[in-house]
């Protein structure tokens, strides 16, 4: 399910998946960089569904981990929480993230796409799903962690990926068909496991998520 938006300005808009078990702030401030350094009109933060590559442990449920996105996601000009990964009423497909990136295709055609992730998360892209159409089929904007060296990311990129000109700026990895944009000064340590881990600790959270997001996981008692 897309959620409608019009861009009026020819501005390129990006996805931004990910489990948000619970979003936190450094989803944010990642989403602040890459609006201001891309110049996008908007971001949809679209939070898995039945996701390929689940994680040990059961996440909170869609309902919940989607109420938590569109809290955060109030208030902020562009920020936008997408159904477009919602389960299956039966619980039967999973979510690729081609399928989705080829529905915002089809959905917003001719406006430029960018896929947000994080650098541990894009060097784990040759185990995705159809991974070499998937860099083909849009740019993609990946974060930075504390500590890690952005020359690692070439290596989450088949050589026969790779344009045969080198760009001039050291930001930006240039690909036969699409692009890797660098987001070299955002660096957060915050990590929805150690979110989660406080709460069941009884730890404040307070900084970690936004207000309305804490507010939330006390009153549903999530993560205890």
């Amino acid at each position: 399910m897309m959620a409608q938006f019009s861009s009026q300005k020819g501005r390129p808009i990006a996805i931004f998946g990910g489990t948000f078990d619970p979003i936190h702030s450094g989803h944010l401030t990642v989403a602040h960089a890459a609006m201001q350094r891309l110049n996008l009109d908007a971001i949809y933060f679209v939070a898995s569904g039945n996701p390929p590559h689940k994680p040990k442990t059961r996440p909170a449920a869609f309902v919940h981990r989607y109420a938590m996105v569109a809290l955060a996601c109030s208030g902020h000009r562009g920020y936008i929480a997408s159904l477009a990964e919602a389960p299956d009423p039966e619980g039967a497909d999973v979510c690729y993230s081609l399928d989705t990136v080829k529905d915002f295709r089809r959905e917003y055609a001719g406006v430029h796409l960018h896929f947000i992730v994080g650098a541990d998360s894009f060097l784990l892209l040759p185990t995705w799903h159809r991974h070499e159409q998937l860099l083909e089929a849009c740019d993609f904007v990946v974060a930075n962690r504390p500590g890690f060296q952005m020359e690692r990311l070439v290596q989450g990129i088949p050589p026969r990926q790779l344009a045969k000109s080198i760009s001039t700026n050291p930001n930006i990895i240039a690909l036969r068909k699409s692009s890797v944009h660098l987001l070299p000064t955002v660096e957060s340590n915050i990590s929805s496991s150690d979110v989660r881990r406080r709460v069941r600790q009884g730890n404040s959270i307070g900084g970690l998520v936004p207000k309305s997001v804490e507010d939330y996981i006390r009153k549903q008692a999530l993560y205890r």
